[in-house]
């Protein structure tokens, strides 16, 4: 059974979600306070967090720190918190998804199954072995195998998605993507024009594994159009 973390104060809508997920065949853990949910990431995995961002005694952007310091469990950040500044904060801090209320309970149950057949093919691609690729670019390498990222050597933790989005580029190492065909290949969705998403997601892969993020030499934006790999400097 794949258990989910869910981070919300209000009793009502906890209790709600907790409900519909349940009846998906879930198992549920809540928790309603800043304090609770850090407790609660650090005693126990998860397979995905629904997280609120304006929680009592510990904000829930520290909660999403603590829970990236420890992996790439999925998280859906859901907040009434809806300037687009709001989002692409939270993607930068790195969630995986952000949803604000009021939100229907069929769209939020529909994310958390999209989040988890994705991080299950991660998973499950990285378990099988059955793409020992090592891509090389300078001192950048990206082992498809382990899904370790390494420059000059040294191990750079970065998310599932950040890993997704560097590996599209090492593989097709002369193509220039666009924005639409990044999202359509990493998210495996149709792409409703939110460039927002990619570029959040961009930007943190080369504070990563640029050593002058505003100067990349891996990742190189083709003005006008999209990104593409560049020459590794």
């Amino acid at each position: 059974m794949k258990k989910i973390l869910i981070i919300e104060d209000d009793l009502e809508i906890n209790q709600l979600v907790t409900k519909y997920l349940e009846k998906e065949g879930f198992g549920i853990r809540s928790a309603y306070d800043g304090k609770e949910a850090l407790a609660a990431v650090s005693r126990e995995d998860y397979q995905l967090v629904i997280l609120d961002l304006m929680l009592p005694h510990i904000d829930g952007q520290d909660i999403l720190r603590a829970i990236r310091k420890k992996g790439t469990t999925p998280v859906i950040i859901l907040s009434a918190k809806d300037r687009e500044m709001d989002k692409i904060r939270g993607l930068e801090l790195g969630a995986d998804d952000y949803l604000t209320k009021p939100f229907t309970i069929g769209e939020l149950v529909a994310r958390v199954k999209a989040q988890l057949r994705r991080s299950m093919d991660f998973n499950s691609d990285a378990a099988s072995g059955s793409n020992p690729e090592l891509l090389k670019l300078g001192d950048l390498e990206l082992n498809a195998d382990t899904y370790e990222v390494t420059v000059a050597g040294i191990n750079k933790s970065i998310t599932a998605k950040e890993f997704a989005i560097l590996k599209l580029f090492m593989t097709y190492p002369t193509r220039v993507f666009t924005k639409s065909q990044i999202f359509e290949g990493v998210w495996r969705e149709e792409s409703l024009s939110d460039d927002n998403t990619v570029m959040v997601h961009i930007n943190r892969l080369r504070a990563k594994i640029e050593k002058d993020p505003s100067n990349p030499v891996y990742i190189q934006t083709v003005w006008g159009f999209g990104y593409k790999l560049g020459e590794g400097g």
